[in-house]
């Protein structure tokens, strides 16, 4: 298993942290990843979220890391094909690689705000149709001949992307799923697949059985499971600190999804169907609930060891680290991933 870190540049008041420090502290929180061994690092794209994220160009701060990295991959996670043309989407894609230096990984997704799509003029209604005729896009961008689509919702005749990604035919593609629909389609269209954090590892690990069942390409399937991970020597510390931190973030999330889960948004029938575990999380989304909902791994090495061996024995390739859910102060974030290239990384290296 590989393990990535994952930022959606949370606000949380009691940091009191500018956005430039912000941005400045996970800049920095992610060259020294790269430093200690980790294997990637995966940016959101958020807007109109005030406190959970400030995250909304994170292409721009990808091109900043491309600077500054010379190994991590570099992942957009995700990209929600409904809110932009995909020829932007593609001529995005094409400069990062190039200035990354043929590093980026590409996380494609619909979207989950009305807030968003009222604001991108999008149709929640569409959401599906516009992520395929998107991706046939971007697939025909991977070709060295000019592009010719005739869909429902964009016509190009004869347009070249420029420039061109480094990665041949094109650099790896994703997908974020959350109905059981959405993970055999992405094993279909052999897109590699982002789960969590919407649904408790019970349900995601039926999803991930039928998303390899539906698996018919000859490389093997690609798992990225999103998880909240606090490891620190000290487990009464960690577990202290990491409690505040993740209620606040998973009570931010309920809040940011609550319009999707209260009502029934035309092709986001499974995201009302988890309603049920709103009122879960909403007594309080206390750590011990989240822990055993497989939303968060909080303790020692030797207990986040434990816990991602699970993951990883349920086929789970690429763990997608949310220090501290990114509510911690920035020095608790660089301990707990000195802590995890210390303890957890060889110990994963040598556990098959």
């Amino acid at each position: 298993m590989l393990l990535d870190l994952f930022y959606e540049l949370a606000m949380p008041p009691w940091l009191a942290r500018t956005e430039a420090q912000a941005y400045t502290d996970a800049l920095e929180e992610i060259e020294l990843a790269e430093r200690l061994g980790f294997h990637g690092v995966w940016l959101v794209e958020h807007h109109l979220m005030p406190g959970y994220s400030h995250l909304s160009k994170p292409d721009l701060l990808l091109a900043s890391l491309a600077r500054r990295t010379t190994r991590l991959r570099l992942g957009l996670g995700v990209i929600p094909l409904p809110y932009h043309h995909p020829l932007h989407v593609a001529e995005r894609i094409g400069t990062l690689d190039v200035l990354c230096g043929g590093r980026l990984e590409v996380g494609i997704g619909r979207g989950f705000s009305p807030e968003e799509y009222a604001l991108f003029g999008a149709q929640p209604a569409h959401s599906r149709s516009l992520v395929e005729e998107s991706l046939a896009i971007l697939r025909a961008a991977a070709a060295d001949a000019p592009i010719v689509h005739r869909g429902e919702h964009f016509h190009l005749e004869g347009v070249r992307v420029l420039p061109r990604p480094l990665q041949r035919p094109y650099p790896p593609l994703w997908s974020a799923a959350v109905s059981p629909e959405t993970f055999e389609w992405a094993a279909r269209e052999q897109l590699g697949v982002l789960a969590g954090p919407f649904k408790p590892w019970a349900m995601i690990a039926a999803d991930l059985q039928r998303y390899r069942q539906a698996w018919r390409a000859e490389q093997a399937p690609r798992i990225g499971m999103t998880v909240a991970l606090l490891c620190l020597a000290d487990r009464r510390r960690a577990r202290s600190l990491a409690g505040p931190a993740l209620r606040w973030s998973y009570s931010e999330l309920l809040r940011v999804t609550a319009p999707v889960l209260e009502r029934l948004w035309p092709s986001y029938e499974q995201m009302h169907r988890l309603g049920r575990y709103r009122r879960l999380f909403s007594l309080g989304a206390r750590l011990r609930v989240l822990e055993l909902a497989g939303l968060a791994i909080v303790g020692t090495p030797a207990e986040c060891v434990e816990r991602i061996i699970r993951l990883r024995d349920a086929g789970v390739t690429h763990l997608l680290c949310s220090i501290g859910a990114g509510a911690l102060p920035s020095a608790v974030v660089r301990e707990s991933l000195e802590c995890i290239a210390a303890e957890v990384l060889p110990r994963l290296a040598g556990a098959h």
